[in-house]
């Protein structure tokens, strides 16, 4: 989504908002291969002190970040794209949505919010400062503080934008934004959603031309032809795709005008003795079959208007069939009675269901099933409505500066993620730093390369308090490229100077060259300090966290800072759920941070927030197919695993924090002052208060 907001507070605490950063910026790139690919923005910033919103649940109030993005690369920590209700019934990423593409928009028809379809009449892509609004049914949504989401009370702004009469109508938990709740994930196509898909298809046709003698519908056999109709040429073109993946050639399906014109209206045939092996029923369906099978049939047999969501098959076996599927998938139904069922005999049960639950399952079902044809389902002229599970739990900032797109539509407005979002409209003077060209969190870092400056300048201000700052939190400040531009002694300096309490957060070894000014700061105020290493496993981090220090590189920093006398515990995350979360990993991970003398250990399980889980499946299909399956059922309810699953390791990690003494070397330290004097004014404990939050 759009990053609009080109002004935020100076960062000093209430007064006239300013400009972000001057309009000037250097871009350079590097030739040393640790940052190749990668293109560094230098710019002046006018505020480096960011204020966190009251409303978010984070522990401390004020942040700085000197650089925006980060060139770490780790894999769970790349930004992502929100889905698009396109007008086809499916998704698609709003970066790749088009000028002249057909989407899902809304008008309002007396009391009632309808869908209608809408073109996209304009596409960009801008950087700017983030925010996340966090849904109570577990959707995220990333855009910035000026979009708007329709709510119960009309458009609110994500925040509020300026003090006192000047702020316009924003978010606050307890809303509730208008929509069909946040899309589920598709499916995985992998052999069995294959299979299930062309079990489907060819016994639904099956019935075509050519049965052998002495065949009921449905039963393949060695003469058997099966008939695909031309007018569903999505379905013909995934039935041969499915057909080549399994060996089975093209030229097994045939077309009209291959066949001398014969057949008239049928689009394609496929010999079934070629497609029996392939289109076979196991005897214990998998998720994965069911799942292809529930696509086939709807692709064969579905039929409705907005209002009405309905599936009919062909013979009782394969209706059979589809009621199990439909139950062992979660998805509710009824029966159909006005399904025809003419050629089933005298007292024969239905042969079609309806799908009861509105249009959230309507759209549930054609997402997480996946059907060629999901626009057999019109949803133009559904009524959208306020939810409970559409309640906003938190609105927060993330920190940093990310490349979001936005589109302007004929009504106004689409479908983002589930939720109606309106549109804006394009300002290309945004563009002035020049990262609209596939710009990517990973890869286009801004550095603000007048940090320094500007933190002494904020801290000396009249309107500061010296409360505790947090470094790292969002974004690490002791990534690859400090090592270049040096920002850090410069914000350490300023803070020592004035006696500011503050604590970091890094994955990076570079704080070790800064540690004389972290203990002449730790004389004269509290300093913090956490390293973050979700395991210990070197073959793990190589695939996971390519472009960090190893585990047992950020364990000696945690070492070289306590032997310092600067306070260091670990964050010890993220535990990736069947990774590295067995009890021996656990136990491993905690006594390696226990001899690396830690004050505290904190264990966060693995958060896949939209774009992050995109980004993490794709590695766990490439290096760990076998848990995409167990993955998709324990994240099915969002982007946190369960409640119960996080409080097992958390539990488990404080057992063997006790075990091996890191407890009692934490609570060594609690109450204790840094030596020096301390601050007027702040708060009394900075680097635990970071903690807690993670």
């Amino acid at each position: 989504m759009r990053w609009d907001n080109l002004r935020l507070d100076d960062g000093a605490g209430p007064g006239p908002a300013a400009p972000l950063i001057e309009r000037r910026a250097i871009a350079r790139t590097f030739d040393t291969p640790g940052f190749r690919g990668m293109t560094f923005y230098e710019v002046q910033a006018r505020s480096i002190i960011n204020r966190v919103p009251a409303a978010s649940r984070m522990p401390f109030r004020w942040t700085v970040n000197p650089y925006r993005g980060c060139s770490h690369a780790c894999v769970y920590c790349c930004s992502g794209d929100t889905p698009i209700l396109m007008a086809d019934g499916r998704t698609k990423p709003l970066r790749e949505v088009r000028v002249g593409d057909r989407v899902y928009g809304t008008r309002r028809e007396g009391r009632h919010r309808r869908l209608v379809v809408t073109q996209v009449l304009d596409h960009w892509q801008t950087v700017k400062p983030a925010h996340r609004v966090a849904l109570r049914d577990g959707t995220r949504l990333v855009t910035s503080g000026d979009h708007r989401f329709l709510t119960g009370r009309g458009w609110r702004h994500v925040t509020g934008g300026g003090p006192g009469e000047r702020r316009r109508p924003h978010l606050a938990p307890g809303d509730v934004l208008v929509g069909t709740g946040r899309f589920a994930a598709p499916p995985k196509v992998d052999d069995d959603y294959r299979r299930g898909y062309l079990y489907a298809v060819l016994h639904a046709y099956g019935h075509g031309q050519g049965r052998g003698q002495g065949q009921g519908r449905g039963q393949a056999g060695p003469h058997q032809v099966v008939g695909l109709p031309a007018g569903d040429a999505e379905v013909l073109a995934r039935v041969r795709r499915y057909l080549e993946h399994f060996g089975v050639h093209c030229e097994a399906l045939r077309g009209p005008a291959e066949r001398g014109g014969e057949g008239a209206g049928v689009g394609g045939a496929v010999a079934v003795a070629a497609a029996e092996r392939p289109a076979r029923c196991p005897r214990r369906p998998s998720r994965a079959w069911q799942t292809g099978l529930l696509a086939g049939l709807f692709d064969t047999g579905a039929g409705g208007d907005h209002a009405v969501s309905r599936i009919a098959v062909a013979d009782a076996e394969m209706f059979g069939m589809l009621r199990r599927a439909l139950a062992e998938l979660g998805f509710a139904h009824t029966l159909d009675p006005t399904t025809d069922c003419t050629d089933a005999g005298a007292g024969a049960a239905p042969r079609g269901v309806r799908l009861t639950g509105g249009l959230r399952e309507r759209l549930r079902f054609l997402h997480a099933v996946g059907p060629a044809a999901a626009s057999r389902w019109p949803l133009e002229g559904a009524a959208v409505a306020g939810e409970a599970s559409l309640e906003v739990v938190s609105v927060e900032p993330l920190g940093l500066q990310a490349p979001l797109y936005d589109i302007t539509t004929g009504t106004g407005d689409f479908i983002a993620d589930g939720v109606v979002s309106h549109n804006c409209f394009a300002r290309r003077s945004h563009q002035y730093l020049d990262l609209d060209a596939g710009a990517d969190f990973d890869s286009k870092i801004v550095v603000k390369v007048n940090a320094g400056e500007l933190v002494r300048r904020e801290l000396a201000s009249p309107r500061w308090r010296g409360e505790h700052i947090a470094l790292g939190a969002n974004v690490d400040c002791y990534q690859r490229a400090e090592g270049r531009y040096r920002l850090m002694p410069p914000i350490l300096e300023a803070l020592r100077d004035a006696a500011n309490p503050f604590s970091i957060l890094t994955k990076g070894s570079l704080i070790l060259r800064d540690v004389p000014l972290l203990v002449e700061a730790a004389r004269r105020t509290e300093v913090g300090a956490a390293v973050s290493v979700g395991s210990v496993d070197r073959e793990l981090w190589r695939l996971v966290e390519p472009g960090t220090p190893a585990p047992d590189k950020r364990l000696e920093v945690c070492a070289a800072l306590n032997d310092a006398g600067v306070r260091c515990g670990v964050v010890m995350g993220p535990v990736l759920p069947y990774v590295s979360d067995s009890p021996a990993q656990l136990e491993e991970t905690v006594r390696r941070i226990a001899e690396a003398g830690a004050t505290s250990v904190t264990a966060i399980t693995l958060h896949l927030r939209p774009g992050a889980r995109e980004w993490y499946m794709a590695w766990l299909r490439e290096h760990r197919p076998d848990l995409v399956v167990p993955y998709a059922r324990l994240y099915r309810g969002g982007a946190y695993a369960p409640r119960e699953f996080q409080e097992r390791i958390s539990q488990r990690v404080r057992e063997l924090a006790a075990k091996y003494g890191i407890d009692r070397r934490s609570a060594g330290h609690r109450g204790q002052a840094p030596p020096g004097p301390r601050p007027s004014g702040g708060p009394s404990s900075g680097g635990p208060q970071q903690l807690s939050l993670l």
